[in-house]
């Protein structure tokens, strides 16, 4: 005989953080990725997720030396646990939204390069405005997920396709060749791209249009570095390493010197347009007073900076 289904667990015995295990779980497909996901190690995530399953009465993942395996039960459980999440979200979005001051945590995420250069030096500024504001900025390649929570600001290269998010062009990032200033008074005008040694990307960025460029334009010995840190391309080449394509505005943050091209070397190199940048938020955090706070302290640098916010998109 079919022994009967699993009682339904009693009323308060499922937690909304169950949601957030499930879920990262279910991606993750490991103990270890989706303790990743959620900030823990994987034996909270095992102690979460057994008691998630004593509360339901039910096993929901089948454990292998390979990871987790989800179940037919775990699958089924996953539009209802991704909902569970987003009225956690919102909940706790509508509650940071009765604020009266710009107080607490703010966590911006940007990309390393704009968070070194552009935003670090400005600091000061922001926090003396408003000192009870503790900033965390996360300087990624990667995006965080404003959606879920990840981080309440973003500084981006694209414009946000999906989410009800609310972005404001910061400008437009012009870029350029640059180098050490006595390295670029000694170079004049470069009239070919084999006349000074470079600074480039690394193995793991070598797609990028830039990186493939100098490999393409250079030969290897005139390449003098390649590394993916920016910081590092920056001390370089204001040691005079060698020359570097980079943002007019971080490379002249940074000392450097814009070399003057011919108009032979300028048709070798990528447009000067860098691409937009974009200031990003969920829509229900814009007026968080913390959040505001540091929204306006963008807008503003970029300003300083010389670019040109526009209109919200």
């Amino acid at each position: 005989m079919q022994s009967p289904p699993p009682a339904p667990p009693p009323a308060g015995a499922l937690d909304w953080d169950h949601a957030r295990v499930l879920r990262a779980l279910l991606e993750a497909r490991s103990l270890s990725g989706a303790g990743a996901r959620l900030g823990v190690n994987a034996s909270t995530v095992s102690r979460r997720l057994a008691a998630l399953e004593a509360a339901l009465g039910a096993r929901l993942f089948d454990r292998t030396p390979d990871g987790v395996l989800p179940t037919a039960l775990a699958e089924s459980l996953a539009p209802h646990a991704e909902a569970m999440e987003r009225a956690a979200n919102a909940l706790a979005l509508a509650a940071q939204g009765r604020e009266l001051a710009a107080e607490g945590e703010v966590r911006l995420t940007a990309a390393p390069g704009v968070a070194e250069y552009l935003l670090a030096p400005a600091l000061p500024r922001l926090l003396a405005a408003h000192p009870g504001v503790r900033l965390t900025i996360d300087a990624t390649i990667g995006y965080a997920d404003l959606t879920r929570r990840e981080a309440d600001l973003a500084v981006r290269g694209v414009l946000p396709a999906s989410g009800d998010l609310l972005a404001r062009k910061l400008g437009t990032a012009t870029g350029g060749v640059f180098g050490a200033p006595r390295q670029a008074r000694a170079l004049g005008t470069l009239r070919s791209l084999d006349a000074a040694r470079w600074i480039t990307w690394g193995e793991d960025l070598a797609h990028l249009e830039l990186t493939r460029c100098i490999l393409d334009h250079v030969p290897p010995e005139r390449i003098a570095l390649r590394t993916s840190h920016m910081g590092t391309q920056m001390a370089a080449a204001r040691a005079g390493v060698g020359l570097v394509l980079a943002d007019r505005n971080m490379a002249l943050a940074c000392g450097l010197a814009e070399v003057r091209l011919s108009p032979a070397v300028r048709r070798q190199l990528p447009s000067p347009r860098a691409g937009d940048l974009w200031l990003v938020v969920h829509r229900a955090l814009r007026e968080v007073p913390r959040i505001a706070a540091v929204w306006d302290f963008v807008l503003d640098q970029a300003r300083r900076l010389g670019l040109t916010p526009g209109n919200p998109a």
